[in-house]
């Protein structure tokens, strides 16, 4: 509008101007002119003024705007602010939930890395110790203890720990803790024991946390009190915690003590999220450490086992019942002696735990074959005993012999009196001659180290000498003896020598063991019978008091021992038992049994255990047919066993330079056979 009046006016004094210029425009034109030009100035006046008032109610509208703008402008500023204060509390809420999630991310792997290695360990004190300690260090506690619940209802402190206090009790490698246990019921009723936090919590099976243990009024922290005031400490947080496993019988009971502040080190309550994390360790720990627990009372009801069967074979014979339990220990002093050479051939044997327990098993069980063996045979002292000795026998038929010549002496004096004299000589040198005899005998029967050939043709002159019995000896027997007599009968009056190898005397092999044999690698000659007890057979034997036959059998026990032992499921680990145990009569150079190994087919476990078996065997004292040998005595027929190459070597070599055998005096042979060695000569 503005711009339209402007154009007009110009337009009107452009007008003006043009007529003014023009002499010929007459007044009339100059008036019209003029009225016209006035004409606009008063229509330009009226569009001033209402541009004016326009203006006016513009700049109000302006004003009223700017207002406007100025509480937009403001309520803007005050939604920035507050937009900015939100992003800020926005961003410390995200970095506290950050930090919150990295915390949790961090016990979240504590909790599994403690999981993951309590499930690996396989030492229970360890596996204790570890236990608290994971609780520990999961909520930054000062203290703990671990109890573990006993047959007689108590809980047992068995890991205690303070830190501030230098106090390390209970676990691996560590003193042992020395406390009164707590009873989990009242001795006075009889009810459960709530008293005490610790009881409370196993017979409860929940989680008790305390905030302060001189504010509480639930339980009886005298004891703890006490503690304080002797050791200047300050029981504040307890954490106390069930060891609880899938079954739901409470097994132990995890405490933790004070908590603390990473940041200031100041105890305080126990943050209720880590509780809920020492919970799950707890749950955790529980099924480990009862699966470690049923572990150990299998393996202590297996090792009751082996115990069991070397008793057996000790109620069966006592001279061996000693061997089987020294054998191990013997074994182990070696085995130690074995791995701590660090040059030579074995260098680089080493054992492991699970190796060493494999090769005790082995050394416990090595003469187990030996329940099957008579007890008669291993206990045979003399070459006639056979459940008794039947030297017995034979003396009584010389007794026969020797009232036969006095009857027959006296029937003589009768008939001719004349003759006594000469008669009474000849019967004293008669008699004397028995008596020579017998003593000759009994000498035999006692057995040595080698048997003249000059014996065994006396023995066969003297057993030519007759006796006369009068009575059926077949009366009285069992099926099985009469069996082997055969249809012969013997009875009435007989004529019977004096020594005799009888039918009856062989008692046949019933098995066929060559297919046995054969399957498992024995190379042990096989005698036809299972036993002869021929009299002269017997007392003909060359060295000891054993047969062919029955030193076959003693040596079977290996063969026995082989079969049983490969035929027990051992779990993973205790797989060569058998080998161990079985190759303890073998030697290096294959004239050993029962497989006639040599010494690169044995392992060093199997070679330690024969080096282990002779020694003892030497120097036991507990054997009824040999002297107790000396050490020197037992080492030195040991060298020669080296020289024929019967044990190895290299073993016999760490057995003397490293003092095994003089251990091994020390711990289990009698003063008196302790002498000096000088193992200078068999190095």
């Amino acid at each position: 509008m503005s711009f339209d009046l402007f154009q007009t006016e110009t337009t009107l004094i452009t007008d003006m101007e043009a007529l003014l210029e023009h002499p010929e425009a007459s007044v009339a034109d100059l008036r019209a002119g003029v009225a016209a030009l006035l004409k606009g100035y008063n229509k330009l006046f009226k569009g001033t003024q209402k541009i004016l008032r326009l203006s006016d109610r513009n700049e109000q509208h302006i004003k009223q705007a700017q207002i406007q703008i100025e509480k937009q402008k403001e309520a803007l500023t005050q939604a920035h602010e507050a937009m900015a204060r939100h992003n800020e509390l926005l961003e410390e809420t995200v970095q506290t939930r950050t930090r919150d999630l990295i915390r949790t991310q961090k016990e979240l792997k504590k909790l599994v890395d403690l999981g993951v290695s309590l499930a690996e360990e396989r030492d229970i004190d360890t596996l204790l110790e570890n236990i608290l300690m994971g609780g520990k260090a999961l909520t930054y506690a000062d203290a703990g203890t671990l109890y573990l619940r006993t047959k007689e209802n108590t809980l047992k402190f068995v890991i205690v720990r303070t830190d501030s206090l230098g106090i390390a009790l209970g676990g691996a490698g560590k003193k042992s803790v020395q406390m009164p246990t707590v009873p989990l019921f009242r001795a006075d009723t009889g009810e459960p024991n709530h008293l005490n936090i610790a009881s409370h919590a196993a017979n409860t099976g929940k989680t008790v946390v305390i905030e302060d243990a001189y504010d509480s009024q639930s339980f009886d922290f005298s004891g703890v009190r006490q503690f304080d005031k002797k050791t200047g400490y300050r029981s504040r947080s307890f954490l106390t915690v069930p060891l609880k496993p899938r079954q739901g019988k409470v097994i132990g009971v995890l405490q933790l003590i004070n908590a603390m502040d990473p940041q200031t080190g100041q105890v305080i309550p126990f943050d209720p999220e880590l509780v809920t994390f020492v919970e799950a360790l707890a749950a955790q720990a529980a099924m480990t450490l009862d699966n470690q627990m049923l572990l150990k009372a299998q393996k202590d009801l297996f090792d009751s086992f082996i115990r069991l069967i070397a008793a057996a074979i000790d109620a069966k014979s006592p001279y061996t019942g000693g061997h089987c339990e020294r054998v191990p220990e013997l074994a182990r002093l070696l085995a130690l002696a074995v791995c701590d050479v660090d040059q030579g051939p074995f260098a680089d044997f080493k054992m492991t735990e699970e190796g060493m327990d494999e090769m005790r098993i082995a050394a416990w069980l090595h003469d187990c074959g030996k329940v099957t063996t008579p007890e008669y045979v291993v206990d045979k002292a003399t070459k006639l005993e056979n459940i008794y000795n039947r030297i017995h026998e034979i003396r009584m038929r010389f007794e026969v012999l020797y009232r036969d010549a006095e009857i027959d002496y006296l029937n003589k004096c009768m008939v001719d009196p004349d003759a006594q004299e000469r008669l009474a000589e000849e019967l004293k040198a008669y008699h004397h001659t028995l008596q020579e005899e017998f003593a000759f005998i009994a000498r035999c029967n006692v057995g040595g180290e080698f048997m003249q050939k000059a014996d065994k043709e006396r023995i066969q002159e003297i057993s030519k000498r007759i006796w006369i019995r009068h009575f059926d000896d077949r009366l009285g027997l069992s099926y099985a003896e009469l069996k082997r007599k055969g249809t012969t009968m013997h009875t009435g009056f007989d004529v019977e020598q004096l020594l005799t190898d009888k039918s009856e005397h062989i008692i046949p092999r019933e098995a066929d063991t060559k297919i046995r044999d054969a399957k498992m690698g024995i190379k042990m000659p096989t005698p036809e019978h299972l036993y002869n007890m021929g009299e002269i057979y017997n007392l003909c034997i060359e060295r000891g008091t054993l047969t062919p036959e029955e030193r076959y059998k003693i040596n079977e026990h290996v063969i026995q021992t082989i079969n049983m032992l490969e035929n027990l499921p051992f779990p993973e680990g205790l797989g060569r038992v058998a080998e161990f145990a079985g190759a303890h009569h073998e030697t290096m150079v294959g004239s050993g049994y029962p497989r006639k190994l040599i010494r690169d087919e044995m392992s060093v476990p199997a070679r330690i255990m024969a080096i282990a078996d002779v020694f003892e065997a030497l120097t036991a004292s507990d054997r009824p047919y040999k002297e107790t040998k000396t050490l020197s005595q037992a080492i030195k027929i040991m060298s020669f066993m080296k020289k024929d190459k019967h044990i190895d070597a290299d073993l016999f070599e760490i057995f003397l330079k490293h003092g095994v055998y003089l251990k091994y005096a020390e711990m289990y042979l009698e003063p008196k056979q302790i002498d000096v060695v000088d193992i200078s000569q068999y190095l």
